[in-house]
């Protein structure tokens, strides 16, 4: 199972707009951008970077805007090529439907078969829901399946969930990923690095 932002595709350049135009338009702090807790969803992070106001009713407003604003959203290396090469493969995402859609369209990837969204689960990484659902989707056991992360928000949730967890430094360091398995540059190097734990 794998992640989509940070992991499949990169959006941080959508991500970080979004979040500044909410700012202002919010009359926020300076400095929302920096404090992003990544791997979230919108509504959790209005609640944390806002919580006078309506964590709900702001997520979906920032929702919206990145949907609608995919500008800079492209493949990461190695994405491509692991979304066509593994059709049990499950996305799970904090990204709502809409726009985990527009992304993928976006950076020109398939569409996976299995897609794990937050219309799906009570509660979002790092509690495990996410990653267990994806699981049962897949009809596969927990210890059958390898979960591709990049933010320790996600690295909690497919450990919490019993599985072996691969940290992608795309947009976290090494020492920010130490609840994982093992870690990788990119998803090109997924494949020795499965090799190398004894996973086919």
């Amino acid at each position: 199972m794998s992640d989509l932002d940070g992991t499949l595709i990169d959006s941080k350049a959508s991500v970080v707009r979004a979040f500044e135009w909410w700012a202002d338009l919010r009359h926020l702090a300076p400095g929302v951008a920096e404090r992003l807790p990544h791997g979230r969803t919108s509504t959790a992070a209005a609640a944390e970077l806002a919580p006078h106001l309506d964590a709900a009713v702001e997520g979906a407003i920032l929702d919206e805007r990145q949907r609608v604003d995919t500008e800079g959203v492209v493949a990461l290396r190695g994405a491509r090529r692991l979304l066509e090469s593994h059709p049990r493969l499950a996305v799970v995402t904090s990204c709502p439907i809409p726009l985990a859609r527009a992304r993928v369209a976006a950076a020109g990837l398939p569409l996976p078969a299995t897609l794990v969204t937050p219309e799906l689960t009570k509660r979002g990484k790092p509690d495990p829901e996410p990653y267990l659902l994806g699981a049962e989707l897949l009809g596969a056991a927990v210890d059958e399946c390898v979960v591709l992360e990049d933010a320790p928000a996600g690295i909690a949730s497919g450990r919490a969930a019993g599985m072996v967890v691969i940290g992608v430094l795309t947009t976290h360091g090494r020492e920010e990923l130490s609840g994982a398995t093992a870690c990788i540059a990119d998803l090109t190097e997924l494949a020795d690095v499965l090799d190398a734990l004894g996973i086919n």
